[in-house]
Parts: C-alpha cells; structure tokens; sequence
C-alpha cells in the first residue's frame, strides 16, 4: 500500500505545486518504489541490491547537502507520496524533513538506548544522529534495512544475504584499518576539533577527544567565547591541526587560526581540495568519499596524517 503524507498545512502549496510535475521513471514500470532520506541509506541499497534490481530507489537529500537544515521541496513529497517503502535515519537527522517521514522506517529503529549518544544544545538534550561513525552501528543500520528489503522483496533475498555477508566483512576490515591508523596518534595528539559536534561515535570508538565550537548545530553561529575556549585548547595542547567539513562553513575554522595566531600560536585548517572531513553526507559521485567506506577511510586518513 503507497505511503500517505501527513496533512502539513505549512506543505500544502507545495503538494499543490507538486500535482502539476511529470511522472518520473520510477512511476513507468511495476517494481515497487523505494525512497530514501540520505546518501548513507542509499548507499546502503545499493550494496544489498547490486544483482537484484528490485526497487525504483529515489533519494531525497542530494549528497553534499545537510539533512539538518534540507528544506523540502515539492518534488520531495510528490516522491514521498508515491513510495511503497521509505527508509529514513531517525533521531532527528532529517530536521525539516521529519514531519514528513511519520509512515516510513526508521534504520536505527531497535537500537539499544544506551548505545545512543547524547548531545547537549541549547541547554536540551538530544540524540546524537552521527551513529554511522560508530561501524557496529552502522552494521546495525544495514541489517535493518537488509531484512526489510527481504520483507518487501523476498523473491532476491538469497543475493540480498549473499551481499549483506560479504559487505559485513569489508565493516570488518575498516573496523581494523581505523584502529590501525587511529593508533599511529600519539594519546596526547588525539584531540580532533571540527566546526559541528558530528564525531562523538567516532571519538568513542578510537579513544579521540573532540571538540566542536558550534555544537550541534550546523547552522547556529559560533559565540566568541567558544572561539576563545577552543583557541586556548589548542594553544595548550599543541594541536598540530583542526578539520573543516564538507557541510559547514570553513571560515569558522579560518578564524579561529587567526585567534590561535593573534596569542603567539599556530594551527593548521585542513580544507579546501577534497581535504575537509566527511560528516553528514557522504561525496558527491565520483568524488572521493562517495560511498560509506571510501568515506570513512578518507576521513582516518585525514585524522591520522595531519594529528601523528
């Protein structure tokens, strides 16, 4: 039975709009349409579909842009509205976009609550959404959405095992590469200090100290006395380097050297180039980081080189 969209009433012209637009590809033939929210998801899909062909998959949240703050657009729910099955992150990942996903299925549903982080923002907290830095996780994550790609599709279920094992294997060997490479940081040079708190699960997980002067958010601006804590920090602790991301403004990071230098101390930004960390989206295709393993080996890579 197709998906129905919660009645918005700030969505109700776009749904209007929407009504107008062309069918698109997925809508012309008789497998069932699968839509989902991000690049992780969707890559996901498309490990476990490479040789079953089994679903119309459409991807809402372009790679390269930010769930958080993704505005809907009307094609979105013209999409949505159409979806047999839709796959979604959960924990408040998709910002604007959750009202939207009521009728969809979480991939971090069943996860333990103790295996969640928290995040202080704004004096609340919340849910830390970042779980795919957290590789076992993340292989939580994708055998939720293998068995629910059996469930709608049962008749390639032998090839959606068959990947889901090999896949595993290769979480596996990046769950060693990483502890390999994470431990060639000297302890007390494993201090990682990125514009957007999106590295907790990855800190956890390799015993690295995170700092991120804008918090939570990746749209709220950075207070002057975060700057300065985040100076001194460095300024202490010798940091060799901070990260800029893909999803948030590097000149966060740009002033902050300036603060670093303007007390007598100096840092590296890491941006620009393909250099900056891959956080909530992975890279565009073809590009490095465009699926999920390319991405967290970049992302170590970076981390290693520029804090050893």
């Amino acid at each position: 039975m197709k998906n129905t969209i919660t009645a918005i009433i700030i969505f109700s012209t776009l749904l209007l709009t929407s009504a107008c637009s062309s069918d698109s590809a997925a809508e012309q033939n008789d497998k069932p349409n699968l839509v989902v929210t991000t690049t992780f998801i969707n890559d996901m899909v498309s490990v476990l579909e490479d040789g079953a062909d089994g679903f119309n998959t459409e991807m809402i949240i372009p790679a390269g842009e930010d769930p958080h703050i993704y505005e809907p657009k009307a094609s979105d729910l013209r999409v949505l509205g159409n979806a047999d099955l839709t796959l979604y992150h959960g924990l408040n990942f998709e910002g604007r976009l959750g009202d939207v996903l009521e009728e969809g299925i979480s991939v971090t549903e069943g996860f333990n609550e103790n295996s969640i982080k928290e995040m202080q923002e704004e004096n609340e907290t919340a849910a830390d959404p970042h779980f795919w830095f957290d590789i076992s996780l993340y292989k939580q994550a994708f055998t939720k959405v293998k068995d629910t790609l059996i469930e709608y599709n049962p008749k390639d279920s032998a090839v959606y095992e068959e990947n889901f094992e090999a896949y595993i294997r290769e979480l596996d060997e990046l769950e060693l590469f990483a502890a390999s490479r994470i431990s060639e940081i000297p302890e007390d040079s494993r201090i990682l200090v990125t514009p957007h708190d999106a590295f907790g699960y990855l800190a956890d997980s390799y015993d690295l100290e995170v700092h991120a002067p804008q918090g939570f958010s990746t749209d709220s601006e950075v207070s002057n006395n975060q700057i300065q804590k985040t100076a001194e920090l460095i300024i202490e602790n010798n940091i060799k380097a901070v990260f800029a991301e893909t999803t948030t403004n590097p000149d966060r990071m740009a002033r902050l050297q300036e603060i670093v230098a303007s007390a007598g101390g100096q840092v590296e930004v890491i941006a620009g180039d393909g250099k900056e960390l891959l956080s909530d989206s992975l890279a565009p295709k073809g590009d490095i980081g465009d699926t999920y393993l390319s991405m967290y080996r970049q992302n170590i890579n970076t981390i290693a080189d520029h804090l050893k």
